[in-house]
């Protein structure tokens, strides 16, 4: 049979903007699929998640949740980016912009950060000579994620960078034995890179500097239930996949968390309208074909997902008008 989980960060739309974005948003492919779809909510997280509700789906078993720290998937985004541990506990551990607002400390979106290899490896160097001293070890994955080890730490409670995204980082911060020692490593990393040519040059292109690193997702082995999931260039490329018999897919489309996070609801507008030309209306049309037996709906935002479950019967609802009031009302669901 042939199926498809298409799991679509905050696409669910934020409390108060409903009725605008409602009034705004042209998807008549996408209405007709809420709209006869079956829902079921599929999470719920706390007011103080550290790590936003897709990541702790594609981390694996819903049932078991520890909220109070990041999935356990440094293991997983290691091997993701070729990198294979043999033994030892692993953190995620990213370069980020961390910026005065008033009186606290935000964490900005990593994905604005725009840093480039060259510039990532030139800071990665630097940080390696600090673990090295700290007798940490520190592998590159990319330019925006590396690796760092450290067996004792194995009892810290992390957030992820996303998560953290555009808060107060102070009870965000890891907790634990040795936050400390983390925090002190954490601070040797910024006084080395605080002077850097890198900053200077960026600080002169009216960039937003590469000052800290953030600690997450610690594991010391690979997740036995992540979800693995693929990211297809185009609905042409996904269709070629599923033409083939009993071909079952989860696909993630990541185009709507930028512009969520960052509150550029005309920008998620934008994006909405490319998904319904580029996925909705295909999608629709393969059900209608019968060329997809199943197809599952991830939507989320950044504590709930609500899954929008359908088959080719599913449609035959002719009765049931298009509408995207589930989606826009889905704390209802």
């Amino acid at each position: 049979m042939n199926t498809l989980e298409l799991i679509l960060p905050f696409s669910i739309p934020p409390a108060g903007l409903e009725k605008d974005l409602l009034k705004a948003m042209h998807a008549p492919a996408l209405a007709k699929l809420i709209a006869r779809s079956r829902s079921k909510v599929l999470l719920t997280g706390e007011e103080f998640s550290k790590a936003l509700a897709h990541e702790y789906l594609l981390a694996g078993d819903l049932d078991t949740i520890d909220f109070s720290s990041s999935p356990a998937t440094a293991w997983d985004t290691m091997q993701t980016n070729g990198v294979a541990p043999r033994t030892g506990f692993w953190f995620s551990l990213q370069p980020v912009h961390i910026h005065f607002a008033r009186d606290h400390l935000v964490l900005m979106d990593q994905r604005r950060l725009q840093i480039t290899e060259d510039e990532s490896r030139q800071l990665f160097d630097l940080a390696k000579t600090v673990c090295d001293e700290f007798e940490m070890e520190l592998v590159f994955g990319d330019s925006h994620t590396w690796f760092l080890r450290n067996d004792a730490w194995s009892g810290l409670k992390t957030a992820t960078v996303d998560a953290t995204c555009g808060h107060n980082i102070e009870i965000w911060m890891a907790q634990g034995e040795h936050a400390r020692a983390w925090r002190k490593l954490q601070n040797e990393i910024q006084m080395l890179w605080f002077s850097h040519p890198i900053n200077q040059q960026r600080e002169e292109n009216g960039q937003n500097t590469v000052n800290s690193v953030w600690l997450s997702c610690g594991a010391d082995k690979p997740s036995s239930q992540a979800k693995a999931i693929t990211r297809h260039a185009n609905m042409g490329e996904l269709n070629r996949h599923l033409s083939s018999s009993n071909a079952s897919e989860a696909v993630m489309i990541d185009a709507l968390t930028g512009p969520a996070m960052n509150s550029d609801w005309s920008y998620w507008l934008e994006q909405m309208h490319e998904l319904e030309k580029k996925y909705f209306i295909p999608l629709l049309d393969a059900l209608q074909k019968n060329e997809l037996q199943e197809f599952k709906l991830i939507c989320s935002d950044a504590r709930q997902i609500v899954q929008f479950k359908l088959t080719p019967w599913s449609l035959r609802k002719f009765w049931i008008k298009p509408s995207l009031s589930k989606l826009f009302a889905v704390k209802n669901v």
